[in-house]
């Protein structure tokens, strides 16, 4: 097809940013419809998109003629069955991670996905895309600094003083299923996809003691042991005061590579009187605002040409598998098998 038209689900933060996207940067995509039960999000709708029709629900938007695909910006606790609804109604579906919050509705998804194997559905695992990371990749594949045996990665979030995230906490899945699962899939993309073994957890709340009463922390460690002796260790924070931080570092035989190890907003150094220093990045779409694009325009390339897409529900299931583990292992105080 000449033209994917998408319907975009969840006009929140990351969904009007991914509609503005398919309007603006996204070649061979047009969004003809959208919807939310929020009236002051399709008041946004009818200003950005006036051409797009507006619906309150998702089984209105499914019903929209001429409609070929779903963009799901959705909560979270919602993707699975949403999913499984557009899967079953013939459309292409994109959703934000995590696939959902628990391995059951995963495996029911591949299940939904087996039954229409023409239809193209891709968990949004943004770093994949990020040139940064992609380059990473190609250096790791080419031996460059020998065979990798251990990724540390860290995503680290600006403090917000309001705490917002708390109210969210009782649906989230915890800081490890918000914060560390595209760590997790980090690992497993760049070690090789080895078969998680155990894991470890532990947490603090430095800032935000509210989080207590949900079983959350602010701050949190954990650690997954992979077949073959490779070990990955995530950290995930949401009290940094400097900006958002994504850091990877992996280790190999050979020699090391470091993504991210500085989160400069630009390339200007400031000198004065507090020494020398640069700004930096204050979110995670300032950090990954290309990739972003990156990640939308090889879905929508592979629902109109009918070509593959570079991750799997497999890859999307195994990370909400690890992430679930560790945060059993949070809860527990105990090291989780696999």
């Amino acid at each position: 097809m000449s033209t994917l038209n998408l319907g975009v689900a969840g006009l929140g933060r990351l969904g009007r940013r991914h509609a503005l996207n398919l309007r603006e940067r996204i070649v061979g995509a047009r969004v003809i419809a959208v919807c939310s039960p929020l009236p002051e999000e399709l008041d946004w709708a009818r200003r950005e998109l006036p051409d797009a029709a507006g619906h309150a629900t998702l089984d209105e938007l499914l019903a929209e003629p001429g409609l070929d695909a779903i963009l799901l910006a959705t909560p979270t606790a919602l993707h699975a069955e949403q999913i499984i609804a557009c899967l079953d109604t013939g459309k292409h579906v994109f959703c934000e991670k995590p696939l959902a919050l628990n391995l059951e509705d995963c495996l029911r998804v591949e299940r939904a996905a087996a039954r229409r194997p023409e239809l193209k559905a891709m968990v949004g695992f943004v770093r994949r895309f990020d040139p940064s990371y992609q380059d990473a990749a190609a250096k790791l594949a080419q031996g460059l600094v020998g065979r990798p045996y251990l990724l540390r990665s860290q995503t680290c979030d600006l403090n917000d003083d309001s705490g917002f995230f708390v109210q969210f906490a009782p649906s989230s899945g915890g800081i490890f299923m918000d914060c560390s699962i595209h760590d997790i899939d980090l690992a497993r993309w760049l070690l090789g996809a080895p078969r998680p073994l155990r894991v470890w957890a532990s947490g603090v709340n430095a800032v935000h003691g509210a989080l207590a009463q949900y079983g959350d922390v602010d701050n949190g460690m954990a650690m997954c042991e992979f077949e073959g002796g490779k070990l990955a260790c995530f950290y995930a924070s949401r009290t940094q005061a400097h900006g958002h931080e994504t850091l990877t570092e992996i280790f190999a035989t050979q020699g090391r590579l470091s993504v991210g190890a500085n989160p400069r907003a630009n390339r200007v150094e400031i000198s004065d009187r507090h020494g020398v220093r640069n700004e930096c990045v204050t979110d995670f779409y300032q950090r990954f605002a290309e990739a972003f694009t990156l990640e939308l325009q090889h879905f929508v390339d592979a629902a109109r040409l009918d070509q593959p897409l570079a991750l799997s529900l497999a890859d999307a299931r195994e990370a909400t598998r690890i992430g679930l583990a560790i945060a059993e292992a949070l809860r527990t105080r105990q090291a989780v098998e696999l």
